[in-house]
C-alpha cells in the first residue's frame, strides 16, 4: 500500500478530515499502519480532486504541493465578504452587475505572472499565529502580497450578455495561488464586488477527477477489503518525470545513498527504476548521479 487514492472531496470536511478517513479505511479493511498525507489542501466548502498519498508516497506530497492546479469556480456579483466566499459576513454590497464582455475584457489583466493579496482568512501564518485565527479573533489582518501565475483563465459562456448576478471562471494556476483572491480582484475590476460561491478543483498535478473516488465509495472498498483496487501507483504523481532504469547493485547504492559514477541520465530529475521498482527520485550533478529523495517500499 505505497501509492495514491484520490479522493473526491466533498464541500463540509477538511483535507485533515479525509486524511483521516483514508486512515481510518485502512484500519477498516486490516491494511496495517502507513504514513497517510494530502498533496494540496481545499477549503471545507470547496470540492474536488484530493490526491491522498499513502506509504512512501507521502515522500511526494511536497512535490503534489507544488503542481499546477485546475479549479471550476463561481463569483457571485454584488457583496464581498470577510472570507471571500459563502461562509463570511458582509462587508461591502455593490447593485453593479457587470456584462459578460466586460469579465472578458479584464480577464488578461488576471493572466500570466500576476501579484496578490492573500485571504485574511487564510493558513498563512503572522508572527506563529494562522491568519485566520487573527481574524476571527477580530485583530486587523495585513499579508503581504505574493507572486503567482495564472497559466489559464476561462470564462464558461451560457450565452447571456447581460447583467451577471454570477460567473463561473476555469482556472489553471501555479502553486500558492488563491482563487477566493483571484474572485474579489476580478469584481472590482469590472466595478463591483464579489465572492466565491462554488468552488471546485478538477485537476492537481497529473491527477483528474476521472480518477477521484467519493468518501462513501472509500468506506464500502475499506469493508470488502478492497482498497487495493483504488491505489494508484507511487509512480503516478511522477509522470513528468523520465525513468532510469539501473542494475540490482546501482540500486543497492543508491537505496544506500551512495551516488553513482559515469551513469548515462537526462539533466534534471530522473526516476531510477529497478524493473517496476521505483528506488529512487535522482538528479544528475557533473558525472555524479546522486539520491534526492529515497523509495523503501
Amino acid at each position: 500500500m505505497h501509492g495514491w487514492i484520490i479522493i473526491d472531496k466533498p464541500i463540509g470536511p477538511g483535507s485533515t478530515q479525509v486524511v483521516s478517513a483514508v486512515k481510518r479505511a485502512l484500519r477498516v479493511g486490516g491494511y496495517g499502519k502507513y504514513k497517510v498525507g494530502h498533496g494540496g489542501t481545499l477549503d471545507p466548502l470547496a470540492s474536488g480532486v484530493l490526491p491522498v498519498a499513502i506509504g512512501e508516497a507521502t515522500k511526494l506530497s511536497g512535490r503534489m504541493l507544488d503542481a499546477d492546479k485546475i479549479y471550476d469556480f463561481t463569483i457571485g456579483f454584488g457583496v464581498q465578504t470577510d472570507t471571500l466566499d459563502g461562509e463570511g459576513v458582509a462587508i461591502a454590497t455593490s447593485d453593479v452587475r457587470p456584462s459578460l464582455a466586460a469579465v472578458e475584457m479584464v480577464l488578461p489583466r488576471f493572466t500570466g505572472p500576476i501579484e496578490q493579496m492573500p485571504p485574511a482568512y487564510s493558513a498563512l501564518k503572522i508572527d506563529g499565529k494562522r491568519a485566520y485565527d487573527l481574524a476571527r479573533a477580530g485583530e486587523e489582518v495585513v499579508l503581504a502580497t505574493r507572486n503567482v501565475t495564472i497559466h489559464e483563465l476561462t470564462v464558461h459562456r451560457d450565452g447571456d450578455d447581460g447583467q451577471l448576478q454570477s460567473v463561473t471562471l476555469t482556472a489553471r494556476v501555479s502553486k500558492g495561488t488563491y482563487i477566493r483572491s483571484l474572485a474579489r480582484d476580478i469584481a472590482l475590476a469590472v466595478g463591483t464586488v464579489g465572492h466565491v460561491t462554488m468552488l471546485r478543483r478538477t485537476k492537481a498535478g497529473p491527477f483528474t477527477l476521472e480518477s477521484a473516488i467519493s468518501l462513501d465509495k472509500l468506506s464500502e472498498m475499506a469493508k470488502e477489503p478492497a482498497l487495493e483496487q483504488l491505489l494508484l501507483p507511487l509512480t503516478a504523481g511522477l509522470d513528468d518525470i523520465p525513468a532510469l532504469y539501473v542494475s540490482p547493485d546501482q540500486a543497492r547504492a543508491l537505496r544506500q545513498g551512495r551516488k553513482l559514477i559515469g551513469i548515462a541520465a537526462a539533466p534534471g530529475l530522473s526516476l531510477a527504476m529497478e524493473g517496476n521498482s521505483p528506488v529512487a527520485l535522482v538528479e544528475l550533478d557533473g558525472p555524479e548521479l546522486r539520491v534526492v529523495r529515497g523509495f523503501n517500499p
